[in-house]
């Protein structure tokens, strides 16, 4: 390896964090072009990293390269936003129930502080913050990496609709999802899987069939 190497790949994971942060909370919007040289420009940097930041972010789900073309940030049409929660319908129970017997105290304590945190709260920011790192964390057991990489992929391409919905349904629907939480919590405290599978399941679902309800959000 040359000495080059070394400081290509970390200039291309500092621009691909900047990018996913961007895109996550909505910086960057679907279907937004993502231009090279402006990335270059902006980060000092040759193309050579800017093309491998985008094909992290790409294999994250978070950008779509189209040959000769370039690059914009991943957008789902209602249809393909669907398919990703029946997806995650599937998936994400068993995640969950590889993970539960593995969850140390620690992790179970930050999981009840972000439960806490997110009732607590009313910015839909920090909402979508806390949710993903509570999801992801109940999940961070299993084990599986296939599968946990491809969760977080889903999480990442529906993470605008998400904002979206939440913003759009408003505070008068949060008590629902603090509910749903709360069950959750209990049945990983008690390592419940049978439980715990259910109310995930029921908690991905309930918001996919109101997505489908909300074509407006996807225009």
């Amino acid at each position: 390896m040359t000495t080059t190497e070394p400081r290509t790949a970390i200039a291309s994971q500092r621009i691909a964090d900047e990018l996913r942060g961007a895109i996550l909370d909505g910086s960057l919007a679907p279907g937004e072009r993502i231009l090279q040289e402006e990335l270059a420009t902006r980060y000092r940097a040759s193309r050579l990293p800017v093309r491998e930041a985008i094909r992290i972010l790409e294999a994250e789900g978070l950008v779509s390269i189209v040959a000769n073309s370039g690059a914009w940030v991943s957008k789902l049409d209602l249809d393909e936003c669907v398919h990703a929660y029946k997806i995650r319908e599937r998936i994400e129970p068993l995640a969950l129930a590889e993970s539960i017997p593995r969850l140390g105290t620690q992790q179970l304590e930050r999981l009840a502080e972000l439960v806490d945190a997110m009732e607590a709260g009313t910015d839909v920011e920090n909402f979508l913050v806390l949710d993903r790192e509570f999801h992801l964390l109940t999940y961070s057991e299993s084990r599986m990496d296939s599968l946990n990489q491809l969760i977080e992929r889903l999480w990442n391409t529906t993470q605008p609709y998400r904002r979206a919905f939440s913003i759009a349904i408003g505070s008068e629907r949060n008590w629902m999802i603090h509910a749903e939480h709360k069950l959750l919590m209990e049945a990983i405290k008690r390592r419940d899987v049978d439980e715990a599978e259910r109310t995930i399941l029921g908690h991905i679902r309930r918001t996919r069939i109101e997505l489908e309800g909300r074509s407006d959000l996807f225009l």
